[in-house]
């Protein structure tokens, strides 16, 4: 399975297209024009396993600079700022890594 079977190809292109200047991601502004904000909680764990590069039931730093990447090839890697801001946002219990829930 692969992202565009549960996000529209071109939610995902606009949403990348919002986000190429460096530092100008915004995780929650992503979520909502990639269509990923309105998805079940099913759908939502399948985005993340495919999200998991190496499939160990979180992301972790390093896989997160790459998030872009996991939706188009050529996009931009996350800057450092941009990486923590994400995690902190998303790590809720502060291990330095993203569960599925």
């Amino acid at each position: 399975m692969s992202l565009t079977d549960i996000l529209s190809p071109s939610d995902i292109a606009a949403a990348l297209r919002d986000c190429q200047a460096p530092d100008s991601f915004s995780p929650k502004k992503f979520f909502q024009i990639s269509g990923m904000s309105k998805k079940s909680s099913s759908q939502l764990k399948e985005i993340f396993r495919i999200l998991d590069n190496d499939q160990s039931g979180f992301i972790e730093e390093d896989e997160l600079k790459y998030f872009l990447q996991r939706f188009e090839c050529g996009a931009r890697v996350l800057t450092t700022s941009e990486t923590k801001s994400f995690l902190a946002a998303a790590d809720h219990d502060g291990d330095g890594k993203i569960g599925a829930e």
